[in-house]
């Protein structure tokens, strides 16, 4: 007598779901790191600094003379800040190791634009 094999026919998807159940924990980890929008900067310490919860845009600048607007990189200054109005307060946050160069050509570049609503951010 012949044995017959046993075929269903049918495709396992059990694997499928294990693998994609795996990819939507990693997307829903990294998406809250993003969603912070915590850029590392060590701050100066001033005795005199004021908390401010006004509508603003913070540009900062990492030790290693990365620019940011409002927590995202910037690779051109020069047309980014075009968008700002000169009445809204742009608050600067520059680690205290950060190359005192970069910290002039976000100034220079904010001048040209003719902003001057600035506050410079520091630990108390």
């Amino acid at each position: 007598m012949m044995m017959m094999p046993n075929d269903k026919g049918g495709l396992n998807i059990v694997p499928f779901i294990d693998i994609m159940l795996v990819l939507l924990a990693i997307v829903l980890s990294i998406s809250t790191f993003i969603a912070n929008g915590q850029i590392k900067v060590d701050l100066p310490t001033a005795k005199n600094a004021v908390a401010s919860n006004d509508e603003k845009h913070e540009i900062t600048i990492s030790k290693d003379s990365e620019i940011f607007l409002n927590d995202k990189k910037l690779d051109v200054i020069n047309k980014a800040f075009d968008y700002i109005e000169n009445s809204q307060l742009i608050v600067l946050k520059v680690d205290k190791d950060a190359p005192f160069e970069s910290f002039i050509k976000v100034l220079d570049e904010l001048k040209s634009k003719g902003h001057e609503n600035l506050a410079i951010n520091a630990k108390r």
